[in-house]
């Protein structure tokens, strides 16, 4: 693995970015953990990062060799930020930068797309990495669940559409690959789950491991859209409702080897992870 120089990890107290910190300081790696609220992390140094905020990039950049990119949540295209910082961080040296984008999002696609486009031309080592959906949707802060939570409820207009969800500690251990080893990927693995489930299997889980009923209910594309835009930007609100409009038409319906590949070894699957992360509430 390389051993020099600093990794800059932004939205590092967000669902990838604290794990992706956690695992490189345990590997002994040195890390600047970025976020808005300069939150400290346990081995890592601590920086204020604003993506809006150009003011905030130099001091995150300083020193930096690598840099594991979480775009700015909730905005439609952030490319139009992310670009001018990248341009910016390869002028500081930086000499590898890893992207997360999603597994819905193609290259030169919306949202993220763009800068997976423009990252080969930017950085001679580089990596996209395109999860699925994440298991912590349903375990964590995300809307789901809490819906969870408080109605015992998950709403998505996905239908009976499978998606091969993620655990977003495998997300980290690639990324955390990705990053540090002395060979960079220069490439982009859609990483997913061991198995395919549907919205309706992932109420009969919860429901299994917590002993708390929970049901899937079944929404229109335009019943999510204005549901989501109550509380995001309507373009993005189309975006998200758009992706679970594909899931519902078998978008997301596959399991790849990347995760196994890239850590040696396999993915945990969703029981595991409800287990581990929903019997402990």
């Amino acid at each position: 693995m390389t051993g020099t120089g600093t990794t800059l990890v932004t939205g590092a107290t967000g669902t990838t970015g604290s794990r992706t910190v956690t695992r490189l300081v345990a590997a002994g790696h040195r890390v600047r953990a970025a976020s808005r609220g300069a939150t400290r992390l346990p081995g890592a140094e601590a920086v204020r990062f604003d993506w809006y905020d150009p003011a905030t990039h130099g001091a995150a950049l300083a020193g930096a060799a690598r840099v594991y990119l979480v775009p700015p949540v909730g905005d439609p295209d952030p490319a139009a930020v992310m670009l001018p910082f990248l341009q910016r961080a390869r002028a500081a040296g930086v000499r590898r930068a890893v992207l997360l984008s999603s597994s819905a999002i193609p290259e030169g696609g919306p949202g993220a797309g763009a800068v997976h486009q423009a990252l080969p031309g930017l950085f001679g080592q580089w990596a996209v990495l395109r999860p699925s959906w994440f298991m912590q949707n349903f375990t964590g802060a995300h809307a789901h669940a809490r819906s969870i939570r408080e109605n015992g409820v998950i709403l998505t207009a996905a239908g009976a559409g499978r998606v091969g969800f993620v655990d977003a500690d495998d997300i980290a251990a690639v990324a955390v690959r990705a990053l540090a080893d002395d060979r960079a990927p220069n490439t982009d693995p859609v990483l997913t789950g061991p198995e395919t489930l549907a919205h309706d299997d992932i109420a009969a889980l919860v429901t299994e491991v917590t002993g708390r009923p929970v049901v899937h209910r079944r929404l229109t594309y335009e019943q999510l859209r204005d549901r989501l835009a109550a509380y995001l930007p309507p373009e993005f609100a189309a975006l998200l409702a758009g992706m679970d409009r594909a899931i519902a038409q078998g978008a997301e319906d596959r399991t790849t080897d990347a995760v196994h590949r890239l850590t040696g070894r396999p993915p945990h699957s969703f029981r595991a992870v409800a287990e581990r992360e929903l019997k402990r509430r």
